[in-house]
């Protein structure tokens, strides 16, 4: 199989690797140094202030957008969510779920932000801004420094949901005055889904510390106090955060985050430049590395992605709803290569010789 989604992804060979070995006890001083060190990492990857910490939850990249609304906001809170696409909404969702008080920021498919959207919404007392910075369910990377900008004139807290985004797009969490930041290990991070993470600012402690706990399992509260110890407070995916350890330093190794992220934007590009004559329209004004949007001009996209599955054994995103016959996506992250955009393209041409696009 050859992975063309958005997560999970193809995973390299030691993560794999890692994967088949026994699962070891957690509560011991070595796995305590593998955590602090992921939590040094990750902080270095998303330059990220000294002072800010990070805390690893076992769940899906859901549950820490959950724990983030729950634990960081409240219902004094005012808060501005971007609504563009699936993921988007389910901010919207928690928000509705937790009484939070809210205005909604609609998106145009395949639309970025514009200062003109933010105008009616300066100095009308909103303390928080949520945002899915890649909306990969339509392929938009929203304009991170724009956003910054306006929360810093409103002294608004700056929520991201990276999850796509994290070690894809280039990004500066402290440069960005960016309190709270969620990533998930299925992304770029290509180890296998399970485990989310929160990197929070000074200030989203403070807050997570003022209120009271509303869950216990997803409390930030109780995984900040485990975290500095390096344990988490309830059993986490110990082979998972064993993955992850290995693969944040094989990006240290390996020059970094921006060595990571112009490996993402490498295959990206090079990708969108092979089927830059084929009957396809990307359909996102403002792309990140992480996936490309297209819509077929001939054909179902739902019937590419059904076609390259099933006889060709190669996995790209699908849509769903209304948009299951208009777009599908493909990912550039994970252990993916040059040769494996000619394998993709080379079977999109073949179907397209075949009349099938």
């Amino acid at each position: 199989m050859l992975n063309f989604t958005v997560g999970p992804v193809m995973s390299g060979e030691t993560v794999r690797g890692i994967g088949a070995e026994q699962v070891p006890y957690f509560r011991t001083p070595e796995f305590s140094e593998i955590m602090l060190e992921n939590e040094r990492l990750v902080k270095l990857f998303i330059k990220a202030e000294k002072d800010a910490r990070v805390v690893f939850i076992t769940g899906s990249g859901t549950s820490s957008m959950e724990a983030t609304v729950m634990d960081v906001l409240s219902p004094d809170d005012k808060v501005l969510v971007i609504d563009g696409g699936s993921f988007g909404h389910r901010f919207v969702q928690m928000l509705e779920l937790h009484h939070i008080s809210h205005s909604i920021i609609k998106m145009e498919f395949g639309h970025n932000i514009k200062k003109e959207q933010l105008i009616e919404f300066e100095g009308k007392g909103y303390t928080a801004f949520l945002v899915n910075i890649d909306e990969t369910s339509t392929g938009v990377l929203y304009d991170k420094k724009l956003i910054s900008d306006f929360c810093r004139r409103n002294n608004m807290l700056f929520v991201v949901d990276a999850i796509s985004s994290f070690l894809a797009d280039d990004f500066d969490m402290a440069d960005l005055g960016v309190d709270v930041v969620i990533a998930g290990s299925q992304k770029a991070l290509a180890c296998p889904p399970g485990i989310s993470l929160i990197v929070l600012s000074k200030r989203a402690q403070e807050r997570v510390e003022e209120h009271p706990m509303k869950c216990m399992y997803l409390s930030l509260k109780e995984a900040l106090k485990n975290g500095e110890r390096g344990q988490t407070p309830w059993t986490p995916a110990v082979g998972i955060l064993r993955q992850i350890n290995a693969r944040l330093r094989e990006i240290e190794s390996a020059g970094g985050v921006e060595n990571e992220t112009s490996k993402v934007a490498t295959i990206a590009t090079d990708f969108r430049k092979r089927i830059k004559d084929m009957p396809f329209e990307i359909v996102s004004e403002s792309l990140s590395n992480c996936v490309t949007p297209l819509h077929p001009t001939t054909t179902s996209a739902y019937d590419i992605f059904t076609i390259l599955k099933n006889e060709y054994n190669i996995w790209v995103c699908p849509n769903g709803g209304e948009l299951q016959d208009k777009v599908f996506r493909v990912g550039h992250i994970g252990a993916l290569t040059i040769e494996d955009n000619i394998k993709l393209v080379d079977a999109l041409k073949d179907m397209q010789k075949r009349g099938m696009i």
